[in-house]
Parts: structure tokens; C-alpha cells; sequence
């Protein structure tokens, strides 16, 4: 059961999905990489996952189906064991008497099928083709239960720990360090690590805090950008926990005193995840954070990331041009980087040089030069990217801005014919032109050189049933405060959300449902942005200083919307909650 080029270019053209440029563009491109055609138009975001999927489900005769939201009973579930759902990415997730339906990715997966009918002989096997990220969502289903099973296993074993705790304020002797060293090689203390480890993973968590306090050592999960408790571990445990994840990075186990940072790495059959760790003294002893990247190429689409319509226009129109600079704005954790990466998707084809420096290198992307900095030996952002502009580069990507040199090396850079692509810590996207004139970079040298200037925010996405609802006019009111409610119904009715007689009391809104599998509604997150193109006009207001009010203010009345109103739209689309928008725009 294969499928040829011109039998999905004929579906996708009657679809009007593609135009014949575009799928003949792929075509060439998807020979040249070696990669399937459809996986190329994934890729460069003119169909999605889903319309791909759903074409070749088409094509071959195969339901498809969006198992995403999907709560699989648990017996139904172990009907694939889940090493074999795993390692063939087939679940089974639906069963009607004698028949069974199984999710899968590769329809020609016959092997895995005759396994399951042999296992199942009662049973009738039915195949329903569906996206990967439905399978990785199903997949997890698997782990539903984990933080139950493996609460049990930690307070267990964490009584079992015999630890002398030394004064972690103060010179510890030899015998202490020695318990330090012992501890950190016990059977329970490096289950426990294991475990947390591999449940943050499956929780999908960005972070990992240990913070010990007078009763116990709390463990919390950063998910979705929202901090969450998942256990507390005895007192006990504390100081093997702390050693162990010591000893995988690398770092001082006598040193209690001083701030260090390491990094270890985590591998399975099934994940690949680089950690980076940050011990911090705290009164009760030493707190740990420990950042999760995932390792190896992930696929990236301004798209998939929440940028649509015309402003995803203006910023593709702008990754064309051979020069200048782009910056994405936002507070930490915001997903500026994450937009990089999506621009260099796009940008990175064999004819063009991309290099980066980063701090860290989140993601491996093939073909491209990544450097990353090493403050230690004296690789900062300024002097990489000082090393970089004699790379031959046409393409550069600097992680962050973060002094006067860095900018003005990212300056000159986009003055000499390259295009540079970076990020800078501001609230909106006018603020960045303040902020660069505060490093000491020249105002007309901004205005020669700034192409574009992206502010984000990242937002919690639904996840399963959801429930509509109206705003009072006390609620209106107070949202009030925040926004020109006229102008966001007058956006909704450009976007064709809302009828063009319609007042902002009659819209509907989407509020989340929370259920067994779905506690809070969400998972998963997608961005709020503002665009704002650096014109002719915007250009004279930065060589005269102006302030980023009247920056704002000329990009609005030059049609920019501003992130709570992309917010707004994204609402009333019911992919977030208002409540999930004012959240991120007022924190």
C-alpha cells in the first residue's frame, strides 16, 4: 500500500490544499533531502500533520483518525504491550465486540498487525491512520498512572537511606564527603533520580525543581509554563538526591557554599534528553534546577507556533531579504528561541550558509553551524558571533542580545550584507528600539538595519471537551482595562469569527472542561504575538529617539494588532481561554 507523488499532488490540488507550484517546489526539494514529499510540505507549513494524514487515509482506503483527545480505557490500551507500541508507534484505542481499532503512522506496518492478530486471535484488527502527534498522545496513556506506582516506590526506598547530613553551610569532614560519595551510588537514591527524571519526561515537563525544606524535599514539575507539586520526599532522602545528581554532572560534592552549574544526559530507546543543572544554597541546604532539552532535529512551523494569516506573510516576505535584522521579544521562557528555530526551518536550504550561537544549543538542526557559548573559556555571544562574521556566513543566529557589544557586532553584521536573526528580553515588541538605544547603539544605524520585530507570549492550549460561555458586562468591563474592546470586535469581524452585527456580549467564549484524564483542561501551548515591520515611517521615529508608546501607536495605526488582541482571536477560535491570555499579558 504505497502511495505515489501524483496520486497526493492530484488529491492535495483537488483539495485546493496546495498549488502546483508549490507541491512541484516541495517535490524538487523532498529529492534533494532525500525526505518524503509530503513530509517536506509539513515541513515548510502548507499542509498540516492532520491534512496530510487524512489525504493518505484517503488515498488508501484507511478511516483516519484524531486520537489526540482521545481517553483509551486501560484494558483496550495493554492490548499492544507497550514496548510494542512504542517501538511501531500502534496503539490500540478502541474495541466494539469483536473488533478492535488501532492507531498507527506506517499503513504498510503489516508485521506489527500479524503480531497483534496472533496475540488476539478472537479478534478482528482494524487499522485507522492518524498523526504523530496523536500517537505520542496515546502513547502517554501508557504513564497515566506513574506518579501513583512510583510515589509508593520513592517513600519506600527513601527510608532505606542512612545519611549523615553535614552542616551544608560550613566545611564538611572527610567522613561526611565520603557518606556524599557512598550515597550517591545506592541502589535507592539513584532509582528515585531515575524515576523523577523519566516522569518529568513524560509529563512533557520543561523543568525540574528540588527545593528542600524543614519537612521533606518538595519535587515540582514546570509544565505548560505552570509550576505543579508532583511528590515530597523525606528529609532523608535529601542529601543522596542532591549527590547523585552531583556525580551525573560532574560538579563539586564537598562544595555547598557556592552556586554551580553542570549538565548530564539522559538516553532510552525512546528519548534523548540533555539536562542542565543549576545548584543554588538555600537555607535548608541546596535547591536544584534542572532544565530538560530534548536532543536531536524537531521539525518547527511558524504555523504550528500560532503566527497566521497576513502577519505570517509579512514575516516569510522579510526572511527573503538577503539583509537585515529580525528580533523576537519576550520574557524568559516566552518561546523566542523556539520561533528562531521555526525561521531557520524555513531559511535553511542547501544554498545558503547558517550559522548560530547559542546559549544553550536546544536543538540539533542538520546542516546548520551551532556554536555554543562557553563564558568559562571566554566564548561569549559577542565573541562568537565576532568568530562567526568570518564563517563565509549569508545567515546569522545569535541567541540573545544582552550588552552594547553583542549589539553593535549584530548591527554591523546586518550592515555588511548578512541577515541576523536574535532575541532580546522586552515586554513588547516597540521596546526593543529603546533598549538598543539604551545598549549605545546608533538610532539611523537601528533604522538601516531593522527589518522586523516579533513579540510573543506562549499560551496554554485546550485539551479535551471544552465549554462555551458569554462575557457579563462587569467582566467586559474590567477586561476593559487591559484593551480597546471596539477594536478587538472590529478585528473578530475582519477575521469572519463573529457576524458583522455583533456586540461583544452576544460572542462566545471558550472556557476549559476539566475531566479525569484532563484535570485542568490544557496541554500543550501556542504563541500570541505582536508583528511589527520597521516601514518608512517607523524608521524616522527611531533616528528621533521616539518612545515605544509612539512607536506602538504608529505600528497600530499602521494595522499591527497587538499580542492580547492576537489573543483574542485565538480565543474565540477555541484553541485558549481569555482567562489563559490576560494570564500571560498581565503576569
Amino acid at each position: 500500500m504505497k502511495i505515489d507523488a501524483k496520486q497526493l499532488e492530484t488529491f492535495l490540488l483537488d483539495a485546493k490544499l496546495v498549488t502546483k507550484k508549490q507541491f512541484e517546489d516541495s517535490e524538487k526539494k523532498s529529492q534533494d533531502l532525500k525526505q518524503k514529499i509530503g513530509d517536506v510540505l509539513v515541513l515548510a507549513g502548507i499542509i498540516t500533520e492532520e491534512q496530510l494524514k487524512s489525504a493518505e487515509a484517503y488515498l488508501l482506503g484507511i478511516p483516519f483518525m484524531n486520537v489526540e483527545s482521545e481517553s483509551i480505557p486501560p484494558d483496550v490500551l495493554k492490548m499492544i504491550p507497550e514496548s510494542i507500541a512504542r517501538a511501531n508507534n500502534i496503539v490500540a484505542f478502541k474495541k466494539r465486540g469483536n473488533n478492535l481499532e488501532v492507531a498507527m503512522l506506517d499503513p504498510d506496518d503489516l508485521r506489527t498487525i500479524e503480531f497483534i492478530k496472533k496475540t488476539a486471535p478472537f479478534l478482528k484488527i482494524l487499522p485507522r491512520l492518524t498523526t504523530p502527534e496523536g500517537i505520542k498522545s496515546a502513547l502517554q496513556q501508557y504513564q497515566k498512572t506513574l506518579e501513583i506506582e512510583f510515589g509508593d516506590i520513592i517513600k519506600k526506598e527513601a527510608k532505606d537511606i542512612k545519611l549523615k547530613r553535614g552542616d551544608e553551610f560550613g566545611e564538611q569532614t572527610a567522613e561526611q564527603s565520603e557518606d556524599l560519595k557512598k550515597a550517591a551510588q545506592e541502589l535507592p537514591v539513584i532509582r528515585i533520580v531515575d524515576t523523577l527524571m523519566k516522569h518529568a519526561i513524560l509529563q512533557r515537563a520543561s523543568d525540574v525543581h528540588i527545593e528542600p525544606s524543614e519537612d521533606g524535599v518538595i519535587v515540582r514539575y514546570r509544565v505548560d509554563g505552570i509550576l505543579k507539586d508532583v511528590m515530597i520526599l523525606p528529609i532523608s532522602a535529601a542529601a543522596g538526591v542532591v549527590a547523585r545528581i552531583k556525580v551525573l554532572s560532574n560538579l563539586k560534592l564537598d562544595e555547598h557554599r557556592l552556586p554551580q552549574d553542570g549538565r548530564f544526559k539522559i538516553e532510552s530507546e525512546d528519548f534523548k534528553y540533555s539536562i542542565r543543572v543549576s545548584v543554588l544554597p538555600v537555607f535548608n541546604g541546596e535547591k536544584i534546577v534542572m532544565r530538560l532539552l530534548a536532543e536531536g532535529s524537531r521539525a518547527y512551523t511558524l504555523e504550528g507556533l500560532g503566527l497566521t494569516g497576513k502577519y505570517l506573510e509579512i514575516v516569510r516576505d522579510n526572511l527573503v531579504k538577503p539583509s537585515g535584522m529580525i528580533l523576537i521579544t519576550g520574557p524568559t521562557g516566552s518561546g523566542k528561541t523556539t520561533t528562531l528555530y521555526g525561521m531557520m526551518e524555513i531559511l535553511n536550504t542547501p544554498d545558503v550558509n547558517i550559522s548560530t550561537v547559542e546559549d544553550p544549543i536546544e536543538y540539533r538542526m542538520p546542516r546548520i553551524n551551532q556554536t555554543q557559548v562557553n563564558s568559562k573559556i571566554g566564548l561569549t555571544f559577542a565573541s562568537g558571533l565576532r568568530s562567526l562574521v568570518r564563517q563565509d556566513p549569508d545567515i546569522i543566529m545569535v541567541g540573545e542580545i544582552r550588552d552594547s557589544e553583542t549589539a553593535n557586532l549584530a548591527i554591523n553584521a546586518a550592515l555588511t550584507g548578512h541577515q541576523v536573526l536574535s532575541t532580546l528580553h522586552t515586554t513588547e515588541a516597540a521596546g526593543a528600539i529603546p533598549r538598543l538605544i539604551d545598549m549605545g547603539s546608533e538610532p539611523f544605524l537601528i533604522s538601516s538595519t531593522l527589518n522586523l520585530i516579533i513579540a510573543q507570549r506562549l499560551v496554554r492550549k485546550f485539551y479535551g471537551p471544552k465549554e462555551k460561555y458569554k462575557l457579563t458586562v462587569a467582566e467586559l468591563k474590567n477586561i476593559a482595562k487591559y484593551c480597546d474592546l471596539d477594536r478587538i470586535l472590529a478585528i473578530l469581524k475582519e477575521e469572519k469569527l463573529v457576524s458583522p452585527k455583533a456586540e461583544m456580549e452576544a460572542i462566545e467564549f471558550y472556557r476549559p472542561k476539566p475531566s479525569k484524564d484532563v484535570p485542568d483542561g490544557y496541554q500543550g501551548r501556542i504563541g500570541i504575538f505582536e508583528v511589527l515591520p520597521v516601514t518608512d515611517a517607523m524608521k524616522e521615529l527611531i533616528v528621533k529617539k521616539a518612545t515605544s508608546k509612539n512607536i506602538t501607536d504608529q505600528a497600530i495605526k499602521e494595522g499591527m494588532r497587538t499580542m492580547i488582541e492576537d489573543g483574542f482571536v485565538k480565543v474565540v477560535q477555541g484553541i485558549t481561554s481569555l482567562e489563559e491570555v490576560l494570564r500571560v499579558i498581565t503576569e
